[in-house]
């Protein structure tokens, strides 16, 4: 039987949760108008001459998601010296990172719904979606060039890399089915938090604060936050929420969560044997699927991705209260809550 990595999950009384429920309307409020700058910027910064691609951009614009990801921005960099005019070039940069590799993914997944809404794959097929992701990228890379920013370019660099490998972790040991939490964690920071990590350093280091030992901590505070991120929604997966995707697609999808991880590795050798070979074979029967996920809530695999989660949001919460105590800590700490306590 393999023996689980040990999670401390005890609540210190300076990270106790927001009494009120928090909305992110409300996380929002103190940024409002940076957003809705960098809104009307992102818009104009996609626009294009040629009119199929013209028309793709209007598409992937109008559904916009929760736009979180520029909220670690604008919020890292309130943690540092303050919002400047790179600090909006740097949400668009992760923005437009962030768009292309929803669209790549699509692609990559076969998913044909991105959010409740038709994929650009689906409706421009997977080689227009490509190259909508390749132009998308190569704004990023030009509005980071054309001004100067190259520090935070490096710094949305690595994540390239990092999701990148991350993607290909994954695809490797899906095909493997191999149940190991290392390999897990690993593809999670990658593929996941270094996104998240990267939009916070972006912020902090386009706030003109040049310490690297700093800026390096924000961004592992944001890779802490990511973990916690994506380790809540693989517990979406085993619940009844409405999430925009159904119950059971990452087993649909053989994708090694932590909640299934755990629990065929403390599984005896008859059910683990059972488990594995209804995954390989059946992982497109529904049925067959709820049982899995039936063994799943049964073999206590939720309550330790729940402890696994609480505890990278324990470490964000910790690192975070090393920083003073301003808008962008209040703004950030929110956002772990927030993130962590979501409900799809």
């Amino acid at each position: 039987m393999h023996t689980p990595l040990s999670f401390d999950t005890t609540e210190d009384s300076n990270f106790t949760m927001p009494l009120k429920k928090l909305l992110l309307k409300d996380i929002q409020a103190p940024i409002t108008l940076d957003l809705q700058v960098f809104e009307g910027k992102f818009k104009e910064s996609v626009k294009a001459k040629v009119p199929l691609l013209d028309k793709v951009m209007y598409y992937v614009v109008q559904r916009k998601g929760k736009q979180m990801r520029p909220m670690f921005v604008f919020f890292a960099a309130k943690l540092g010296g303050g919002i400047t005019e790179a600090t909006h070039r740097g949400a668009a940069l992760i923005e437009l990172l962030h768009t292309a590799t929803l669209i790549h993914d699509d692609v990559v997944d076969d998913a044909y719904e991105r959010r409740g809404f038709f994929s650009v794959n689906a409706l421009w097929k997977n080689k227009i979606a490509v190259l909508v992701g390749d132009y998308l990228l190569s704004k990023g890379l030009l509005l980071s060039i054309d001004n100067g920013d190259f520090r935070l370019l490096q710094i949305v660099s690595q994540a390239v890399k990092d999701m990148s490998e991350g993607e290909l972790l994954q695809m490797e040991h899906t095909r493997r089915l191999n149940f190991n939490e290392t390999i897990y964690f690993d593809i999670i920071r990658k593929k996941t938090a270094s996104l998240i990590a990267s939009a916070c350093a972006v912020g902090y280091a386009s706030s003109n604060l040049t310490d690297i030992a700093l800026q390096q901590k924000v961004w592992d505070i944001g890779t802490k936050i990511g973990m916690a991120f994506q380790i809540r929604d693989d517990l979406f997966d085993f619940g009844s929420d409405v999430i925009g995707k159904p119950t059971g697609i990452d087993i649909q999808e053989k994708k090694m969560t932590l909640p299934l991880i755990y629990a065929i590795n403390q599984a005896n050798s008859t059910d683990r044997r059972q488990i594995i070979y209804t995954i390989k074979k059946y992982h497109k029967n529904k049925a067959k699927v709820a049982e899995v996920i039936d063994f799943v809530h049964k073999s206590g695999g939720i309550e330790y991705t729940q402890a696994a989660m609480h505890r990278y949001r324990k470490e964000a919460l910790a690192a975070l209260h090393e920083f003073p105590n301003n808008a962008g800590r209040k703004g950030l700490e929110e956002l772990v809550w927030f993130t962590t306590e979501r409900k799809r």
